[in-house]
């Protein structure tokens, strides 16, 4: 995701491809050129030009429980569907076991199933090992009797310091990272995807018992760079 429309020729023509309206509010699909982008709310969420950082956000939790010593076949959950980037990366990987996905948009999803975005989901939601959890995230974690991951890897808004959807900033406080916290099994990791580097998150994981906190950077064309936050459940 990233907090501004990224830089594109002015002569690439803009189509509007389907519009929905919501209990979240408004959700657009549209083409730019050869991309594709997401706009919620009539701010821009995400497009199908990089996908660096969704990749990254996989990749380092599985290298974090590798590092201490994986266990066979480590489930995933993977806090939104988006353009499918982080799906298929991790769908790819066979050492993962079990792949939660969890999306709150009807919309994405339909745009994933039978629209333009199952191209890049790259047929993962095929996968025996995933499972599309069609819910909030929010509400999905606050489960008394929720499932615990050795991973969790989350893409919500645009990280913990802008929230497009209000809602979504009780995620990045101290009450929401203790919901992470017990949704992880002992040794499990946490990465947060973010379109801007966070010291005072930084903090706010270790005040509330996660260790081994990190930030990797992935620069962009323009602007401060993505980040992905790591974390880990002590076991």
């Amino acid at each position: 995701m990233s907090t501004a429309l990224p830089e594109r020729d002015a002569h690439e023509a803009v189509v509007t491809l389907d519009r929905r309206d919501g209990p979240f509010g408004e959700v657009v699909l549209r083409r730019r050129g050869r991309h594709f982008e997401i706009i919620a709310n009539g701010c821009f969420l995400m497009d199908t030009a990089d996908g660096r950082s969704e990749r990254l956000l996989i990749q380092a939790a599985l290298d974090e429980l590798d590092r201490t010593g994986a266990p066979a076949e480590p489930s995933v959950l993977i806090g939104g569907l988006g353009v499918g980037f982080s799906l298929a990366y991790a769908a790819a990987e066979p050492r993962w076991g079990r792949i939660a996905i969890v999306e709150r948009e009807t919309a994405i999803i339909d745009w994933h199933r039978n629209g333009p975005l199952g191209a890049f989901s790259g047929g993962a939601l095929e996968d025996q090992r995933v499972q599309v959890l069609h819910t909030d995230l929010l509400e999905y974690l606050a489960a008394a009797d929720g499932e615990r991951y050795d991973a969790l890897c989350l893409d919500i808004d645009n990280g913990p310091d802008w929230t497009v959807t209000d809602s979504n900033a009780g995620l990045y406080g101290a009450d929401g990272l203790a919901v992470l916290w017990h949704r992880l099994q002992p040794g499990g990791v946490l990465a947060v995807w973010s379109a801007q580097p966070s010291a005072d998150f930084e903090e706010a994981l270790r005040a509330v018992g996660f260790s081994d906190v990190v930030t990797h950077e992935i620069p962009v064309s323009r602007g401060v760079p993505d980040v992905v936050h790591l974390a880990r459940r002590a076991g």
